[in-house]
């Protein structure tokens, strides 16, 4: 059993007490970066995948439009609004109602605050504006910011898509590690940390897709994928960890689950020639 300090959004901190039963978390020693040479290729794979955008013409045409709902795209680490630049100029094209985060570079709680009160302003004026509950989308360590935001206020989140997003698993699994508690100022060793990705995969109160790559060259995608349910998913792709927001068939699904209704969620369709596109997930 074990007790972790919770802050809420509008309150002081509780303790909430957990018995941890998932054998992921037992396993997750096991989980190892990947490969030296995997990361070696990360910018040529991600640049590859930039211009297959040119030659995806039908398949992002075909992508469902949108309901005009508002979307917020969190960042990668270290990375700012232009990171997600060309991901946010498509999902408008669909139709949505698109914002940036506008925090500036994403260095974790630096950046959004200690318990998220940055981001939680964000979401309360975006909220404000439109009268509606909003989509998170974040990528790679913005999409870990973006469970843990709608784990805290549920009522203002529609549903989270994370993309290749180490939310769980094994905290030090990542290329990324010094570099990530150099600026940070994180040390992935301490409970909290290790707290934070044991139970980072546990349900949402909303709907949720991990989209991750066994071919990730920064983060293991063992630390990627969160506990299937009744409304939430895992979604492996073809793709590098930076071009994941310059991939034509992530922004396809992307726009797949976008587009679902509020209150009839269904998990994304890898049949017929979306088969081709997407390997059915295996753990």
């Amino acid at each position: 059993m074990a007790q972790r300090l919770v802050a809420l959004r509008h309150g002081g901190p509780q303790i909430e007490t957990m018995i941890h039963t998932d054998p992921r978390a037992h396993a997750a020693a096991d989980i190892r970066a990947p490969s030296l040479l995997l990361a070696s290729l990360e910018m040529a794979r991600a640049a590859v995948e930039s211009s297959m955008l040119a030659f995806s013409g039908h398949l992002l045409a075909s992508a469902p439009r949108g309901d005009g709902h508002p979307v917020l795209v969190l960042p990668g680490f270290a990375t700012d609004d232009g990171a997600t630049l060309v991901l946010r100029a498509f999902l408008r094209q669909l139709g949505y109602d698109i914002h940036a985060w506008e925090l500036g570079r994403n260095y974790d709680h630096r950046t959004v605050g200690q318990n998220g009160e940055h981001l939680a302003r964000r979401i309360d004026a975006i909220r404000a504006a439109t009268g509606k509950r909003i989509s998170l989308i974040g990528w790679s360590l913005g999409g870990v910011i973006a469970r843990e935001t709608a784990r805290r206020d549920p009522q203002a989140v529609r549903q989270v898509i994370t993309l290749g997003s180490p939310f769980s698993g094994n905290p030090r699994a990542t290329n990324l590690n010094s570099l990530y508690e150099r600026m940070t100022g994180n040390v992935v060793a301490t409970p909290a940390m290790v707290e934070r990705f044991t139970t980072g995969h546990h349900p949402l109160e909303v709907p949720a897709t991990a989209i991750y790559s066994k071919s990730d060259g920064i983060t293991a995608w063992q630390n990627c994928i969160l506990a299937q349910g009744e409304q939430a998913e895992n979604v492996p792709v073809y793709a590098s960890h930076f071009g994941m927001v310059l991939n034509p068939t992530v922004f396809y699904a992307i726009a797949d689950r976008l587009a679902l209704a509020e209150g009839a969620w269904t998990p994304f369709d890898v049949s017929g020639w979306r088969s081709m596109f997407y390997p059915r997930h295996e753990c």
